[in-house]
């Protein structure tokens, strides 16, 4: 793994240009397996993620035709097998799952050997993504390796989800797409990805309704069809770049910024004293801010961020939000309510001198504007995790290192060259 060495105390100043959502372009490309004529994508970001997967594709005879350059990517499924080249599914990457569908739909079975990486936030269940494909018409073969099959193609059904997640949200738009009759899911997930999957399968043909609510109604149709579809602006960016300009003190322009997803996020920016401005599709954050905490009307109480699943505040975008808070003047209480391990890298923000109580694993304590200096610290295996440290690391005069930082590199595929463009100081080793 790749350390970061970032020689901070400069005021990062200028206007970037965000790259993809990771989030969107993976099931994106996962759902062009449902279609039998070539898909375009564009906007598509250079990660190591989508590395993983386009190799895999590749393998099984798809042709995948990416121009890093241009951020376009052309799919054609029509030489794919009929059987898995390795034998099995990859177990490296956390979109695996998204395979389920579309593999099923043109394999007919799949086994899983065992569960798919992902980051170290907390357990990734598969059980509700099997639940739900049952529900579409999949059979569920217990034994080992477990084995799912499809043996009269997916069907319309009723399904109410345990909790709201993302992911298996995503199967079900894609099994839904081709089966049989209307298919309702409640309790669905609506972050700015599913919608971008979403506004994908509509331009490949399916019909879908309630996009952006926590109902979604899919009526499917017999097939889909290739079309042209796009990729959004990754919202973690805009909000890591105008938070790197006011940790430091700088002047940052984000362009494309997705202001119509942005209401709740300005508003946590705002209880750190950091004011956001809109121009059209474009974001800033200007110098000289005093970063004060919000005292809420309430006053017996703490100020607090709360994180939740979409449309409540993301909890991807915490991490940026405690390394912001590190050099704000009060105190505030961070909550994550969804994963039981994501506040596991407070020791490693300490080590730069921040005052932080982890009340449990979902709460803790900021006290702000402490005195902060250069350290070695290490990133745990979670993207924002690390690009958290990189923002305190860069706000503090001196030199401090973030070990393993490598994760930064699946989601952010221009994060080094983007904060150079703003006058940072810092690089690979």
């Amino acid at each position: 793994m790749a350390d970061l060495i970032v020689n901070g105390g400069k005021p990062l100043s200028g206007t970037v240009v965000p790259s993809g959502n990771k989030n969107s372009v993976l099931p994106i490309l996962c759902s062009t397996l449902l279609v039998d004529e070539p898909v375009t994508i564009t906007n598509v970001p250079d990660i190591t993620d989508l590395d993983k997967l386009v190799s895999f594709l590749r393998a099984q005879g798809s042709r995948i035709d990416w121009d890093r350059s241009a951020g376009t990517m052309r799919v054609d499924h029509a030489g794919f097998q009929n059987h898995l080249a390795g034998g099995e599914l990859p177990q490296d990457m956390r979109s695996t799952v998204l395979l389920y569908p579309g593999l099923l739909r043109r394999l007919g079975r799949i086994s899983l050997a065992s569960n798919a990486k992902g980051c170290s936030l907390g357990v990734r269940e598969i059980d509700p993504h099997l639940e739900v494909l049952r529900a579409l018409g999949a059979e569920i073969h217990e034994g080992d390796p477990l084995a799912i099959t499809l043996p009269s193609g997916f069907r319309g059904a009723r399904h109410w989800l345990d909790y709201t997640s993302v992911t298996v949200t995503e199967n079900f738009l894609m099994a839904a797409a081709l089966a049989g009759g209307t298919s309702t899911l409640i309790n669905a997930a609506s972050e700015p990805h599913v919608q971008d999957l979403c506004a994908a399968l509509l331009a490949m043909g399916a019909k879908v309704t309630g996009i952006g609510t926590s109902r979604l109604e899919v009526t499917g149709v017999a097939r889909l069809h290739g079309a042209t579809v796009s990729v959004s602006t990754d919202y973690h960016e805009i909000v890591t770049f105008l938070a790197l300009g006011a940790i430091t003190g700088g002047e940052v322009r984000v362009e494309r910024s997705l202001p119509h997803h942005f209401d709740l996020i300005t508003r946590a920016f705002g209880k750190l004293g950091v004011i956001v401005e809109h121009e059209g599709l474009t974001a800033r954050v200007r110098s000289g801010q005093r970063l004060v905490i919000e005292t809420p009307f309430t006053s017996n109480l703490l100020p607090k961020i709360e994180a939740a699943p979409w449309p409540y505040f993301s909890v991807d975008l915490l991490p940026v939000m405690i390394a912001l808070s590190t050099r704000a003047e009060g105190t505030i209480h961070f909550w994550n309510k969804v994963y039981e391990n994501g506040f596991a890298w407070m020791p490693e923000l300490a080590k730069f001198g921040a005052h932080i109580v982890v009340s449990d694993p979902h709460r803790i304590l900021v006290f702000g504007r402490r005195p902060l200096r250069p350290a070695v610290v290490d990133s745990p295996y979670v993207i924002r995790a690390a690009v958290a440290l990189t923002m305190v690391a860069a706000s503090i005069p001196g030199r401090s290192v973030v070990r393993n930082a490598e994760i930064i590199k699946r989601a952010h595929p221009r994060f080094v060259e983007n904060l150079r463009s703003l006058g940072a100081d810092l690089e690979w080793t």
